[in-house]
């Protein structure tokens, strides 16, 4: 029997994530990279169902083993045994697993997304809503890597022509003609123009070619048929190689008043050196403009730099019974970490740690807005959940729908040692025991700017004792790579908070970095490393 007030509730409550459904289709759509997809993805999926644990996974044929597209639990992969390929679409539940959903997609180009998800956060079942919800983000992707897919064949055209354009300046037959002309098309052709009419070739063909494969071709004229042109016995023709690419010009049948002649040494000389003007024009255009751009980004970084040192703490304040150190490594001259520590005007201490979605400038410039509403919204002394409201509603107007922060904000009363403590998606931070256990704290909601849905943020109270500590860190520490492509991992920081619990604060701090710096060693830092951590003694 039909139980038409549970559809009608059911679809009641899809109608208002229709907002939600079009902005996360937007956020995919507009992804870079095929990586960059499965992020928003899992950032997207995790924040409307609310879920502990997603992992998507990625492989371009069927026979061939699942790879890992964005997964922030590297054990994850060991349950991509039971993801189904043999179907176009399939979803399965496994209560009875560490994970509770399988899912699989087929794509257009016959490659596959794979989809391992985990339990609810408040441990809840997953009912029809949550099945419909994920099933249309399913689709969404599906969509969004169709589009990914059109986009990336039209980028290497448009690569294809236009980059060779560039390179090959054409043959022009003055510096002054190369210097002139601004469209590259034209410059092209006209190019394999005058280089037919200089030499009183009938034919010509210009061919592009990358790891001695032909990419692209032009042809004059255009009637021609490339290859039996080219079997041409009576043809001359000159190389240019620029950055990986090779340009081949092949002048073919040249005629005078008599009708066909060979071609003679002056004509090859004349093809030659007039390739070499081009080719010199061209490079130093292209170093000219890299210059210029090196130059603006140069002034951008600069400026977010000086931003971000003015907002992350050079010192952090005294507070009577407690240690505290902390530490900020972009991995670019300017990142997306951001943490502070701060006393009220009440007393009690504000424990701040934030990331940002991105690196650079955008991402400089949304840590400054957090970190001015922030210190104005917490002199107020209002309710951590009502402060998360307000600042999820600033970051979502300020910022575009691909940036979002996620932020762990605790307030400290020191004479007590009770945090009162907001997660909005940021890492669990961790809390030791004097008995060397460990408890994460994970309270919280969705990252702010994410949605402007009107979500609550669930708040959450703890207290930390003498001799017990606290860590909050971005992930940049557990997610750091190795030279394997092997991460660092929240295990292993788990296990170095537990080791290493006798130092203070700021030699726990430089042995953090010191040991992430052992696993990576010469690989190149692929995020900001942040940390702030707190001890009580007395």
């Amino acid at each position: 029997m039909i139980d038409f007030e549970k559809d009608n509730a059911i679809v009641e409550r899809l109608s208002l994530q229709v907002s939600s459904f079009q902005e996360g289709f937007k956020i995919l759509s507009d992804s870079k990279t095929l990586e960059e997809i499965g992020e928003n993805f899992v950032h997207l999926l995790r924040g409307n169902l609310l879920l502990t644990d997603v992992n998507l996974f990625y492989k371009k044929k069927e026979d061939e083993n699942w790879q890992t597209l964005f997964a922030p639990n590297i054990k994850s992969k060991e349950f991509t045994e039971y993801l189904k390929t043999s179907e176009a679409f399939s979803l399965s539940y496994e209560d009875d697993k560490l994970y509770k959903v399988y899912s699989t997609l087929r794509c257009v180009d016959e490659s596959y997304f794979g989809l391992v998800i985990g339990s609810k956060i408040d441990r809840s079942g997953f009912n029809s809503l949550d099945v419909i919800t994920l099933q249309i983000f399913i689709r969404l992707l599906d969509n969004a890597y169709q589009s990914y897919i059109s986009k990336i064949k039209e980028k290497n055209l448009i690569f294809s022509l236009n980059h060779k354009v560039v390179q090959l300046n054409s043959l022009v037959d003055t510096g002054i003609e190369i210097t002139k002309l601004e469209n590259y098309t034209q410059l092209l052709e006209l190019a394999l123009e005058r280089a037919v009419a200089l030499t009183n070739a009938s034919k010509g063909v210009l061919r592009i070619l990358k790891n001695d494969k032909v990419i692209g071709s032009l042809r004059l004229p255009n009637s021609i048929n490339i290859a039996e042109a080219l079997e041409s016995p009576d043809k001359i023709e000159t190389r240019v190689d620029y950055r990986g690419y090779s340009y081949i010009v092949t002048l073919l049948d040249k005629e005078s008043r008599k009708g066909k002649v060979p071609f003679d040494t002056t004509d090859e000389i004349l093809l030659m050196a007039f390739a070499r003007q081009v080719h010199g024009a061209v490079e130093n255009k292209q170093l000219h403009k890299e210059a210029l751009e090196n130059e603006i980004l140069k002034k951008e970084l600069s400026v977010a730099s000086s931003i971000q040192k003015k907002i992350i703490p050079e010192k952090l304040p005294s507070i009577e019974g407690y240690e505290i150190a902390g530490i900020n490594i972009p991995s670019k001259e300017v990142g997306g970490d951001y943490y502070d520590c701060r006393i009220l005007e009440n007393g009690k201490v504000s424990l701040v740690m934030a990331d940002v979605t991105g690196k650079g400038v955008p991402a400089s410039l949304l840590v400054s807005s957090l970190s001015a509403s922030l210190h104005a919204y917490l002199e107020m002394n209002i309710p951590l959940d009502e402060l998360a409201v307000k600042l999820n509603k600033l970051i979502y107007a300020s910022s575009t729908s691909d940036k979002f922060i996620t932020c762990f904000i605790s307030i400290l009363d020191p004479s007590t040692g009770e945090l009162d403590i907001i997660n909005a998606g940021h890492n669990p931070s961790l809390l030791l025991k004097k008995d060397k256990t460990l408890s994460k704290i994970e309270a919280g909601g969705v990252a702010f700017g994410m949605f402007d849905m009107g979500l609550p943020f669930a708040t959450e109270k703890r207290t930390i004792d003498k001799g017990e500590r606290i860590l909050m860190y971005t992930d940049g520490i557990p997610e750091a790579m190795n030279e394997n492509d092997e991460e660092y991992s929240d295990e292993r920081l788990e296990n170095f908070c537990i080791d290493k619990c006798f130092h203070d604060a700021a030699k726990f701090i430089d042995e953090i970095v010191a040991d992430v710096r052992s696993f990576t060693k010469d690989t190149p830092q692929s995020d900001d490393i942040t940390a702030l951590y707190l001890i009580r003694n007395k």
